[in-house]
């Protein structure tokens, strides 16, 4: 068994970061200034120079160490990690409400009686006066 190190596919991390953002090779091919079939040779390559490199990071969004360090495992312990210190949506500890939804309905309710009372008072006012 081998303890040394894969290197990094630099193309493949970039070609994750891309889809993640929801972004299509021509879309970044675009904002470079380079064609789709350049950004699919680069997507290929295990390495990418730096000032592309710098160039994709920028329209990505992210930072040059971020793709180099890029790994789909690192993204899923980010959600479980924020998943798991925020509760879920259905049910999780940090989901409760400081305050009675109910009373801002009828809150919100009585505001909007009160507006259309002083409209009616407005108009009854515009109206005599003529």
């Amino acid at each position: 068994m081998s303890t040394t190190t894969k290197p990094r596919h630099i193309g493949r991390n970039i070609s994750r970061i891309r889809e993640l953002k929801g972004m299509k090779q021509d879309a970044l091919a675009y904002e470079i200034g380079l064609s789709q079939q350049t950004i699919s040779s680069i997507e290929g390559s295990e390495t990418v120079d730096k000032e592309k490199l710098e160039k994709i990071a920028q329209v990505l969004g992210v930072t040059v160490e971020a793709i180099e360090n890029f790994s789909e495992e690192n993204i899923f312990n980010y959600f479980n990690t924020f998943h798991e210190s925020h509760g879920n949506f259905f049910g999780g500890n940090n989901n409760s409400c400081t305050f009675n939804p109910l009373d801002k309905v009828v809150e919100l309710y009585e505001r909007l009686v009160q507006a259309e009372k002083d409209k009616n008072e407005y108009l009854e006012k515009l109206l005599n006066g003529k």
